[in-house]
């Protein structure tokens, strides 16, 4: 499914790829230019997060800290999380249920 999806800009340095999704899962690629962010947020959404590349300063709630490869984060329902790449880097998003506004992207 991946290789019949498109990638988004969603921000400067930023781009999102919806690379598979059913209506209670969705699994998205993000990929960040060195000093890109994914702007403080929340969502009703639970979300866990895994570094492909790269390394990310890491918000979630009132938590800060600085992830790398192999290391994941978790945000549950509403609760605010942001990222900023410290260079260059992948992000994989797994989402329940859905995100439905990303799926205008998939083409």
């Amino acid at each position: 499914m991946a290789a019949e999806t498109g990638r988004e800009v969603v921000g400067e340095g930023v781009t999102r790829q919806v690379l598979g999704h059913v209506p209670d899962l969705m699994v998205v690629r993000v990929d960040f230019a060195e000093g890109a962010c994914g702007a403080l947020h929340h969502h009703p959404h639970r979300q866990v997060s895994y570094i492909c590349a790269g390394t990310f300063a890491v918000t979630v709630g009132p938590d800060e800290r600085t992830l790398a490869v192999g290391d994941c984060f978790v945000a549950a329902a509403n609760v605010p999380h942001a990222v900023r790449a410290l260079e260059a880097g992948t992000i994989l998003d797994v989402f329940t249920p859905a995100r439905a506004e990303f799926l205008g992207a998939v083409r």
